[in-house]
């Protein structure tokens, strides 16, 4: 299986919470899924990291894993899951999930989220969630 997940879990699991979604990253890992990121995760990610040695260890790991090109098509789909939803009385408060949720859609991949913002694109506009009944 190849998933998606979203800087949300990533912030959680390097923050070692004890939380449903963390486990499921930690499932993930155990069982060796590719685990797949893209540019806005991994810009995400990265800057709220303080420490140097941090800093550089969280690369290190982010380097073990597939991330996605976010050609012009996903920037597109981005902006129409905007504007749709939008039309729809929802708005989104992290355009960058909008193009996060996109790059899922453009790859066929499911998204391992902790973000109210994504329920809407799961529901309006095709984005698959991995939840926790379909883990492993």
């Amino acid at each position: 299986m190849i998933i998606l997940v979203d800087t949300t879990v990533w912030i959680d699991f390097f923050a070692a919470r004890s939380l449903q979604h963390v486990a499921i990253l930690e499932d993930l890992i155990e069982y060796r899924e590719d685990i797949c990121t893209c540019g806005i995760i991994l810009t995400e990610v990265l800057q709220g990291i303080r420490k140097d040695t941090e800093f550089k260890k969280t690369r290190d790991l982010f380097k073990t894993l597939i991330c996605f090109p976010m050609p012009y098509t996903v920037f597109l789909r981005s902006a129409e899951i905007y504007r749709k939803l939008r039309k729809k009385g929802i708005t989104i408060r992290k355009p960058l999930d909008c193009m996060i949720a996109s790059t899922a859609i453009e790859n066929d991949i499911p998204l391992l989220h902790n973000d109210k913002d994504f329920q809407p694109i799961e529901k309006y506009c095709g984005l698959k969630v991995l939840s926790a009944n379909e883990k492993r």
